[in-house]
C-alpha cells in the first residue's frame, strides 16, 4: 500500500504540473477556445503526450511485465518529467495572474478529484486481470494525456465568473479614464512595428510630456485595462496604448475602453492569417483604430503597405508617411545612411519641413517606426530639436534587431522576438552589409501565416540564400520551406545546417564562429509553440 501511495503522489504531482503548459498556451491564445483549438489540433498528440500513452500501455501489459514493476517505471518517468517541467525555460512563460491561479486551481481540483474518486471506488478490487491500483494509476495517466480537456472544462465552468470579474475591471478602468478628461490617448496598432513604435514615441514625447505606455505585451483588452488600473497616474498627460489583434473586433474592443484621439497604423501584412484568414480582414481590424478616432483627431498611416495606402480615411485627419513608397505621403524618410554607429536619415514634410536625425538603431523598419513617432510629436507641436535629440538617444528594444559585440569579436544581431515577412527580410538585409567575416543566420522561420506559411518561408529562405554565407535552420516546423528556398539559389550546401533545437544551433556556432563573424538570431517563437 505504501508503495502505491508513493507512486500516486509522484504521478499526481506530475499530473498537476503538466497543466502548466496547457495554461501557458491557453494564455498565449488570449484565453480564447477557438484560437487555442487551432493551435492544439496539430499538437494534440505530441512526443510529450505519447510518452504518457506508452506508460499507459506498459501498465496494462500484465502478460509482459508485473504491474508493480510497471508502476515503478511510470513513477521514474514522472520524476524525470517533473524535473524537465521545472527546468524548462520559455521566451513567453506563463504569467501567473489571478485568473491563471483560478483556472489552475480548478483544473487541479477536478483532476485530483477524479483520481481520488477512482482510488476510493476501485481500491482492493479486481477487474478481470487488472486491480484497482492499476485502474487509479491509469486514470492519472489518462488525465495527463488529455490535460488540455480538463483545463478547458475548468475554463468553461469559470466563464460566468470571469466575465463578471472582467466587467468590473473594465468599468473601473473607464471610470479612471473619465476622471482624467485632459489625458490624450494615442493608440498604436499594426501587423508589426507597433511595439518598437510605442517605445520610440514614448521616449520622444517624454522630452516634453509625462507619458505612460502599456508595458511589455499588455496589448490585449485586459492588458490595457490592467495598465490603466495599476499604472496610470493623475499627473500623466499622454497614454501611449499598444493595441494587438488576432481577429476582427479586437482593436474596436480596446478603443471602446480607452477612446483614443490619435492613432498610428504601422503596417498591414500577412500576420495571424490562421485566425484572420484574409489580408482584407487584417486591414479592416487594424483600421478599427482609425475608424474610432474623433473628427478632431489624427490618424498617422504607413503608406509603404498597399492596403494602408489604398484605405480611404474620411472620419478624421489622416497623415500618411513612408520610406519605400513616398508617393502621396505627407512625411517621408530619405537620404538614409547606415554606419557602424547606427543610421542617419532626413525627415521631409509639408511646407518645406526638413529634419536631419541620427539614431543608434539599424534597419529600414526602425527608420519607419521612428518616422511615425516623429510625425505624432510634430502634431503635438513639439520642438524639432527635442525630437532630434530624443531620436539620437533611443536605445535598441531588446530582441528587436538589437546589436552587441562579444568579447571574441563576434557581432550578434538579436531579432528573436517574433518574426514577420517584412521584418525578417530587413534583418537579412542588415546582416548582408557586414563584410568582415561570415554572415550567419539562426532561424526556425515564421509562424501564424495561415495558408501562406510555406510560400513566405520559402521566399525567406531564398532571400537568405542570396545574401548570407551560413544558415542554421532550427526545428521541423518550417524546415522544408526554408531549405527549399535556400537551395533554389547558389548557396553553398555545405554551409546549410539543419538542427532540432536552439541548443544544437549553439553547438554548431561554437564550432564555426571566428572573430569578425556576424550572427543573426531571427525568431525563436516556434520553440514555444512546438
Amino acid at each position: 500500500m505504501v508503495f502505491f501511495i508513493v507512486v500516486y503522489a509522484v504521478c499526481a504531482i506530475y499530473m498537476v504540473l503538466n497543466f502548466k503548459y496547457d495554461l501557458q498556451m491557453f494564455q498565449q491564445n488570449s484565453y480564447r477556445t477557438d484560437r487555442y483549438w487551432r493551435w492544439l489540433q496539430p499538437n494534440i498528440m505530441n512526443a510529450w503526450r505519447l510518452t504518457d500513452v506508452a506508460c499507459l500501455f506498459l501498465l496494462f501489459a500484465s502478460q509482459l511485465i508485473d504491474y508493480r514493476l510497471a508502476a515503478c517505471i511510470i513513477a521514474l518517468v514522472a520524476v524525470t518529467k517533473i524535473f524537465l517541467i521545472l527546468r524548462k525555460k520559455y521566451k513567453k512563460p506563463l504569467v501567473f495572474t489571478k485568473r491563471v491561479w483560478r483556472l489552475y486551481f480548478l483544473t487541479a481540483f477536478l483532476a485530483i478529484g477524479a483520481v481520488v474518486a477512482a482510488a476510493v471506488c476501485t481500491w482492493g478490487q479486481w477487474y478481470g486481470i487488472y486491480n484497482g491500483a492499476e485502474i487509479t494509476l491509469a486514470v492519472i495517466l489518462l488525465i495527463s494525456i488529455f490535460s488540455w480537456a480538463i483545463m478547458l472544462l475548468a475554463h468553461f465552468i469559470l466563464i460566468p465568473i470571469e466575465k463578471n470579474i472582467q466587467r468590473g475591471y473594465i468599468n473601473d478602468a473607464k471610470r479612471i479614464l473619465r476622471s482624467m478628461p485632459d489625458l490624450k490617448v494615442i493608440g498604436i496598432t499594426g501587423s508589426y512595428g507597433k511595439t518598437s513604435t510605442k517605445h520610440y514615441l514614448t521616449r520622444i514625447l517624454g522630452e516634453e510630456f509625462d507619458v505612460l505606455m502599456t508595458p511589455g505585451s499588455f496589448n490585449t483588452p485586459m492588458g490595457v485595462v490592467r495598465t490603466v488600473r495599476e499604472y496610470l497616474k493623475p499627473y500623466n498627460q499622454i497614454f501611449v496604448c499598444e493595441m494587438g489583434a488576432k481577429q476582427v473586433g479586437d482593436i474596436k474592443e480596446i478603443c471602446e475602453i480607452v477612446h483614443p484621439s490619435m492613432g498610428i497604423v504601422t503596417a498591414v501584412g500577412p500576420m495571424h492569417l490562421e485566425s484572420f484568414k484574409t489580408i482584407e480582414n487584417v486591414c479592416a481590424t487594424k483600421f478599427e483604430l482609425v475608424d474610432d478616432l474623433p473628427s478632431d483627431g489624427c490618424a498617422v498611416v504607413n503608406n509603404d503597405f498597399a492596403p494602408c495606402a489604398s484605405r480611404q480615411v474620411t472620419n478624421t485627419k489622416c497623415i500618411r508617411y513612408g520610406v519605400t513608397n513616398p508617393g502621396n505621403c505627407d512625411y517621408i524618410a530619405t537620404d538614409i545612411h547606415y554606419g557602424a554607429s547606427g543610421t542617419a536619415f532626413t525627415i521631409l514634410g509639408p511646407n518645406d519641413f526638413e529634419l536631419k536625425v541620427e539614431t543608434r538603431l539599424l534597419g529600414e523598419c526602425n527608420v519607419s517606426d521612428l518616422l511615425a513617432a516623429a510625425v505624432i510629436a510634430l502634431q503635438l507641436d513639439m520642438n524639432p530639436d527635442k525630437i532630434r535629440y530624443a531620436i539620437s538617444t533611443i536605445d535598441q528594444v531588446e530582441h528587436r534587431l538589437s546589436i552587441k559585440q562579444t568579447p571574441g569579436g563576434v557581432t550578434i544581431l538579436d531579432d528573436a522576438f517574433n518574426s514577420n515577412p517584412a521584418g525578417s527580410k530587413m534583418a537579412v538585409d542588415v546582416l548582408s552589409h557586414f563584410k568582415d567575416g561570415k554572415r550567419i543566420i539562426v532561424t526556425p522561420g515564421m509562424i501564424e501565416l495561415g495558408s501562406e506559411q510555406f510560400n513566405l518561408n520559402k521566399e525567406f529562405g531564398r532571400h537568405i540564400g542570396n545574401n548570407l554565407d551560413v544558415a542554421i535552420v532550427v526545428g521541423e516546423y518550417n524546415h522544408d520551406a526554408i531549405t527549399e528556398g535556400i537551395l533554389s539559389t547558389d548557396f553553398n550546401k555545405e554551409n546549410l545546417y539543419e538542427v532540432a533545437s536552439f541548443n544544437e544551433a549553439q553547438q554548431v556556432l561554437a564550432r564555426i564562429l571566428l572573430k569578425g563573424d556576424a550572427v543573426l538570431y531571427e525568431n525563436d517563437l516556434p520553440d514555444t509553440f512546438k
